[in-house]
């Protein structure tokens, strides 16, 4: 490179070669002639299409396409032609191009034979008495399940939500897994549904792969009956919240199956006996530490070690201003260590010291004078065969209350639904393929 230097404080200054200016002169000639050069492309969905003319019109793109000629069998006769009788104009809505609405306007060809019959020929992009193309349906479909509901799904395809609705009624039907009977282990809760069935349904997932299997209307017991007699006969094993109805409704259809308690629902009992004598106590308390104690209910949930110095301290300012509240707290800080112990105890076949550990507690909590414990633990005494049994075989319902979680997103961007048949439908489809990408074509 050449150059040269000026006195000292002025700027050193520099000159490219005469090969490099060449170079890039060469090159802003190939950039413009690439800018006005034409080329051809295959567009999404139109492969083997043949595009005349492409115009940008007030809000949408107009493509005017046609298909190459080729020999058609006549569906009367069944000899090949060739003969063109007519062109008609037909208007196809696309998928959107450059976020930009498309319309396709194919001259559709229709074919003379020699029998007298005219028919049209057959396109790729679109099927016969659509006004949508063949990708513009699949996309359509795919949202209609994933998407946030049928009116935002709508609005996305500029259609209208009836013909969502429909639409989706159509593609549920074959769709929905017809569940001929149940696994050997299955899982089962309810949820509000709010719908015309009733205000709760109940979902049966399998314990094993964690998907959901069905959806009952309602969460009566006759109803959950008759479904496990009709469809249960292989269920061993069935996990489920400390519920009276879904254990006479099990026990009745399938006998005496191995009934696992979940874990978060027998723990809350203890939680919430905490929580009442909290209540209680507070009520003598001065405003001020009235106030105080209900602002850091939550750190008498939390475990101990789990605190820092200055939430220590605040949890044992209020223990000393209440023996009942220091004693409601050391209870369930024994039954926290217990459950703890009896996980790793359960694991490892040791069912005889949980079942210790278990009595200890009791022994414990009836020497206390907390009536909020006393009917806590009557609550376990009743469900004790069902909480050994979830640490002996290390099941829960957690899961299932992920796919509730899913399930009130569902209904709440939705903002609602009437039939249940709907709700059902959009739930099992959405688990089926929540994970599909959108892919078209």
């Amino acid at each position: 490179m050449l150059g040269f230097l000026h006195k000292r404080g002025q700027k050193k200054c520099t000159q490219a070669p005469l090969s490099i200016i060449l170079e890039l002169s060469r090159n802003k000639e190939r950039i413009g002639a690439a800018c006005t050069m034409n080329f051809t492309m295959d567009l999404p969905g139109l492969k083997g299409v043949k595009v005349t003319k492409m115009e940008e019109r007030e809000g949408f793109i107009a493509l005017h396409v046609e298909m190459p000629r080729t020999p058609h069998r006549c569906p009367s006769c069944g000899e090949r032609t060739e003969r063109t009788h007519d062109y008609r104009i037909q208007k196809v809505q696309h998928l959107k191009l450059f976020e930009r609405w498309v319309y396709l306007f194919y001259r559709k060809r229709r074919y003379a034979c020699r029998c007298g019959k005219r028919f049209a020929e057959k396109a790729c992009f679109v099927e016969r008495y659509q006004r949508q193309t063949v990708e513009w349906n699949q996309a359509f479909r795919l949202r209609l399940i994933q998407g946030k509901n049928f009116t935002d799904t709508a609005n996305q395809f500029q259609t209208s939500v009836t013909t969502a609705m429909r639409r989706f009624d159509q593609l549920a039907a074959p769709l929905v897994k017809k569940v001929d009977h149940l696994p050997p282990r299955i899982a089962i809760d309810d949820y509000k549904g709010d719908t015309n069935a009733g205000k709760y349904q109940v979902i049966i997932a399998d314990a094993d792969t964690r998907k959901p299997l069905d959806i009952l209307p309602d969460r009566k017991a006759d109803t959950l009956k008759r479904y496990l007699q009709e469809k249960g006969h292989h269920v061993k094993t069935v996990v489920m919240d400390l519920s009276y109805t879904f254990k006479s409704a099990v026990q009745k259809a399938l006998g005496h199956p191995l009934i696992i308690g979940d874990p978060f629902h027998f723990c809350r009992y203890i939680y919430w006996a905490l929580e009442g004598v909290r209540r209680r106590v507070q009520k003598a308390f001065h405003p001020y530490h009235r106030k105080r104690c209900k602002r850091i209910k939550h750190l008498f949930q939390k475990e101990r070690e789990g605190l820092d110095d200055k939430q220590k301290k605040k949890v044992e300012r209020y223990l000393e201003l209440s023996p009942d509240l220091r004693e409601a707290y050391e209870l369930k800080e024994h039954f926290r260590q217990w459950y703890q112990e009896a996980k790793m105890q359960g694991r490892e076949g040791r069912m005889s010291e949980v079942k210790q550990g278990l009595y200890a507690f009791y022994r414990r909590v009836e020497a206390s004078p907390l009536k909020e414990f006393h009917r806590a633990i009557q609550t376990l005494k009743n469900w004790q065969t069902e909480i050994l049994n979830s640490f002996a075989f290390g099941l829960n319902n957690g899961f299932i209350e992920g796919l509730n979680n899913q399930t009130k997103v569902i209904k709440r961007n939705a903002f609602g639904f009437r039939r249940y048949d709907r709700l059902r439908s959009r739930i099992l489809l959405h688990h089926q393929f929540k994970h599909q990408t959108f892919g078209v074509g």
